[in-house]
């Protein structure tokens, strides 16, 4: 009978730890300005964990886009003048992203681990 009422409660707070994992992910804000991704100067890398979102955040005056050239998985935002563009990243990986009207100046690397 208490070995039952130990594994019941094991069995318990395992649920408990599982159904808390997915808010372990996080979420990472990259900037978007005129005409730079992160902040202006070099292309900046920006690393994150597997399943965690990515949220560019549009803050210039010009249109960009957020366009994964080379990566395990592509992706490409609208081309937007303000507002965000989110992406949950799945696949660990390095992801070269740019935006396409103003490359290859503005660009960054991605890195989910």
């Amino acid at each position: 009978m208490r070995k039952m009422l130990v594994l019941g409660l094991l069995a318990g707070m395992l649920g408990v730890v599982l159904a808390a994992a997915p808010a372990l992910s996080k979420t990472k804000s990259v900037e978007v300005d005129d005409d730079y991704f992160v902040r202006e100067g070099a292309p900046r890398t920006v690393t994150v964990k597997r399943n965690d979102k990515v949220v560019w955040e549009w803050e210039g005056r010009n249109p960009h886009n957020v366009t994964v050239k080379r990566g395990p998985v592509k992706f490409h935002s609208p081309t937007k003048t303000s507002g965000t563009y989110s992406k949950k990243v799945t696949r660990r990986g390095t992801y070269k992203i740019v935006c396409t009207i103003h490359a290859p100046g503005m660009r960054m690397t991605l890195k989910v681990e």
